[in-house]
């Protein structure tokens, strides 16, 4: 986790300066770095402390335009290609925001429910994966445009979902594979029903 240090209005866009647990020599200017979920550029950078522009784009569809000066983050740098893949491919591009609407105990661990939109609850399924806040996350079940998860208690204690309370907006990014799917399947040079059909994939 960081912390939000200051946060300065460029006209339509922001400037975040980060606090990070890293050292100066562990980010390099231009390098890509998760903030809640959203995959922003470092700018510039000091000893335990970096810069990132935020666009309108992202400012519109993410909880970034709700930090303060002093709030929690997550952070997480890139993934090399080298690296063990611990969760789901995430790239940081945020479908929009979701609000919370439950927040439970179930023995040691937490039980989220989650109310998205139509246009991201179509991307997500039972047992998929989905991004809160830069997350990965099991869905535990889903109903029409709620889903819920449950949360261990070491991502409790790591992140900043420990603070998410009823009514906050968090960043959800859907699994990047149905989409793809979906491209595929449609009409337009894609693989249409009779395309499959014709193929033997679907009778």
């Amino acid at each position: 986790m960081g912390t939000v240090k200051r946060v300065t209005h460029k006209g339509e866009d922001t400037l975040l300066a980060l606090a990070t647990p890293w050292e100066s020599a562990e980010l390099n200017i231009g390098d890509s770095v998760a903030v809640n979920g959203v995959c922003l550029t470092v700018t510039s950078r000091s000893d335990r402390e970096f810069m990132a522009y935020v666009s309108s784009e992202s400012l519109d569809k993410t909880n970034l335009k709700l930090l303060k000066t002093g709030n929690p983050v997550n952070l997480e740098k890139a993934l090399r290609m080298t690296d063990l893949l611990s969760g789901h491919l995430v790239l940081g591009h945020v479908d929009g925001l979701g609000k919370i609407r439950e927040k439970m105990a179930r023995a040691d661990s937490v039980v989220i429910g989650i109310e998205v939109a139509e246009a991201i609850s179509r991307y997500i399924v039972m047992k998929g994966s989905v991004a809160i806040d830069g997350i990965s996350l099991t869905v535990n079940r889903c109903e029409k445009t709620f889903f819920y998860v449950n949360i261990i208690p070491h991502t409790v204690q790591v992140t900043n979902l420990k603070d998410r309370q009823k009514g906050d907006l968090v960043n959800i990014e859907t699994d990047i594979l149905g989409k793809y799917v979906e491209k595929l399947l449609q009409p337009r040079g894609g693989m249409s029903p009779d395309f499959l059909q014709r193929h033997g994939l679907v009778k």
